[in-house]
């Protein structure tokens, strides 16, 4: 079997990129050939260019470059984990034309909102859910690149949404959680085509002890990750609770105040894998507060092959991915109160907490390990592969792939 992955990188390296790298070392591992095609968001200007705005709508450039890759490599499957903004769903085109079928990760909300976290101002937003063109999030102006780069993305929403793209060029999408599946579902997308797919932990942290008397933050140092929340809640614990907060981001210099200023804070920044893999196994308890509904956090899974109990908002994924009182706590999303309440019982060591600790282990076990993700991808494709054949020639395909790269693309379709 042979599968060609592609990928838009992002301009801050984040989760979606440890996922592609890890994805390709994982099936490269079990004998499965693989072709890469990859674009890089951090070659592109500050401001955002009429050029771009084309581009992320439809990439006349990746559209030949994949028709040409998959004539000559021949894949089985074609596997997208994120196409934006600089392959745009020309890829799903390019594919179909070739009679190669397209698999697509769906690691966050980026095809229903425009921020792709269904969230705005701290809070929960679905306002462009059931919406052709996302409007309200031009009007809000949610991408963080700004205005222009808003409209931009609702565009390419918009445009494909009407042709029915994500509808018809996708023969599956993967979710990691039941939550994602039933959002997409909710927002147009075919029931059908939604398969689970489990996120995956690639390194096994090891069981720890849980001695260290720390709660433990990992993730992403921005707003949508509840670090406000998490602050006001240690101002409240006080010194004799401590919490360390590892990773970087665009909070990291609010987050540095605050360690000088919240006695039991304090930033670790980025650290190398096997610092890591300590801090997670003598951790008492990782803190995941979140104010958006998160796709897939691997970070869950990593704390759990540590035997490492997880307190998280009561939202989204979080609330399908632990199980309040067996393999940690959740708290009302934005609470500080009550996420106060539940580190305090953390804390207090209840008699029940070896229990969490080796519960949250058989978590892992049973649904995060690489054995058991690869296997449900490979099986995945195995499917498609068998269902190949009536694709294979398929000029209908070949016909509106041409169509779309003359319309949107502005010139002919062959490399």
């Amino acid at each position: 079997m042979k599968i060609l992955i592609v990928h838009n990188y992002y301009s801050c390296r984040g989760g979606e990129d440890e996922c592609f790298d890890a994805e390709i070392g994982l099936l490269r591992s079990r004998g499965i050939q693989v072709v890469v095609h990859t674009q890089n968001s951090a070659t592109i200007p500050g401001s955002a260019s009429l050029s771009l705005a084309l581009r992320s709508v439809w990439s006349r450039e990746d559209y030949r470059a994949i028709r040409a890759l998959i004539r000559l490599e021949r894949p089985d499957i074609t596997h997208v984990e994120n196409s934006f903004p600089l392959i745009s769903p020309a890829v799903y085109y390019a594919s179909q034309s070739e009679g190669v079928p397209v698999v697509q990760s769906l690691h966050n909300y980026r095809l229903l909102c425009v921020n792709a976290q269904l969230a705005r101002n701290g809070a929960v937003c679905e306002d462009c859910l059931h919406k052709v063109v996302p409007w309200p999030g031009v009007v809000h102006n949610c991408y963080s690149r700004g205005l222009a780069a808003s409209a931009t993305l609702a565009t390419m929403i918009g445009v494909h949404r009407a042709l029915r793209t994500f509808a018809t060029k996708v023969n599956v999408y993967t979710v990691p959680t039941d939550f994602v599946r039933e959002k997409f579902i909710e927002g147009g997308f075919p029931e059908a085509k939604m398969v689970l797919r489990p996120i995956f932990v690639a390194s096994d942290m090891g069981m720890g002890e849980g001695r260290g008397d720390y709660a433990l933050f990992v993730g992403r140092l921005s707003a949508e990750k509840g670090l406000k929340i998490l602050l006001s809640a240690w101002e409240r614990l006080g010194p004799h609770i401590r919490i360390k907060i590892v990773g970087g981001g665009p909070m990291e210099g609010v987050i540095r105040e605050a360690a000088q200023r919240i006695p039991g804070v304090e930033l670790l920044g980025r650290v190398p894998q096997h610092e890591l893999r300590d801090y997670f196994k003598n951790a008492r308890v990782l803190v995941l507060p979140s104010i958006w509904y998160e796709g897939s956090p691997a970070v869950i899974g990593e704390a759990f092959s540590a035997g490492l109990p997880v307190i998280a908002s009561d939202l989204g994924s979080m609330s399908n991915l632990i199980d309040h009182g067996r393999t940690g706590f959740h708290f009302k999303p934005g609470d500080v109160n009550d996420l106060v309440e539940k580190v305090l019982l953390a804390f207090s060591q209840p008699p029940e907490w070896e229990n969490m600790r080796q519960a949250a282990r058989r978590e892992y076990e049973t649904k995060y390990t690489v054995e058991m993700s690869i296997q449900r991808q490979v099986e995945i494709y195995e499917t498609l592969v068998a269902e190949r054949s009536p694709l294979a020639k398929s000029k209908a395909a070949d016909i509106q792939g041409d169509r779309c790269q003359a319309q949107l693309g502005g010139g002919a379709s062959h490399p």
